[in-house]
């Protein structure tokens, strides 16, 4: 199955199909991109039975929460596996913040793309090389920028290598059933309000009512929300 092929599955096949339709698509090294959020840990959970396998790599930002650490932790005791960290360049960092600051990222969207660069882009290209696709927890109803995702894409941003969103149908509630359901370790901060979480500087709670992603980045547009991670 070509990544061409591999697109046209149904938006209504469940992640376990998604996931062994894509996991073949690449055709090579297939990895994880966990930020442990609740969509990743399910991931996880439906990894271990459909393609045990499967590495799994995170980045440490420098600027992550506690609780986050907490469920990296909890996910390596209660399936056994290892984590591959990856870092920014300890240069980069230093020359940002002696240059701006420990906030630049506050004061312009051209500043908080270059400390998501720094932080997150280029460790994700280094975690991303040799790799014939990768797996995230993306999901349709989370952004205005993620509507037009696709189950199984050809990842022309990085290197045409294939992307699986398993959960991309799911609703947020269909998520936390699974979660509930299979008693998995989640974020804390997920049941003090943050559905979505970041790097803390950059991560609010948000108020009822609120979308999901009103707590990433939230003096900016919704349009603007993504760390360049997921481009297009």
């Amino acid at each position: 199955m070509t990544p061409s092929q591999a697109s046209t599955v149904s938006s209504f096949s469940d992640p376990h199909t998604i996931l062994e339709c894509g996991i073949e698509a690449a055709a090579g090294p297939v990895s994880l991109a966990c930020s442990f959020s609740v969509e990743d840990v399910v991931i996880i959970d439906l990894l271990r039975e459909t393609a045990p396998q499967t590495r799994i790599f995170a980045i440490d930002t420098g600027r992550l929460n506690e609780e986050t650490y907490e469920v990296a932790e909890n996910i390596t005791m209660r399936y056994g596996i290892e984590i591959d960290w990856y870092f920014p360049e300890r240069e980069a960092v230093e020359k940002l913040e002696r240059a701006k600051g420990l906030f630049s990222f506050r004061e312009s969207l051209e500043n908080r793309h270059e400390c998501c660069r720094i932080r997150k882009v280029e460790p994700l290209q280094r975690a991303l090389s040799g790799l014939s696709g990768w797996i995230t927890g993306l999901r349709r109803e989370q952004s205005v920028t993620r509507s037009d995702l696709q189950e199984i894409e050809n990842d022309q941003a990085n290197g045409g290598i294939v992307k699986i969103n398993p959960l991309l149908e799911w609703t947020e509630q269909q998520v936390w059933d699974y979660a509930n359901e299979k008693r998995l370790p989640v974020n804390r901060l997920h049941k003090q309000g943050y559905p979505s979480i970041g790097c803390a500087p950059c991560t609010r709670a948000v108020e009822p009512g609120e979308h999901p992603r009103a707590g990433r980045w939230w003096w900016e547009n919704p349009e603007h929300k993504e760390c360049g991670l997921h481009r297009r």
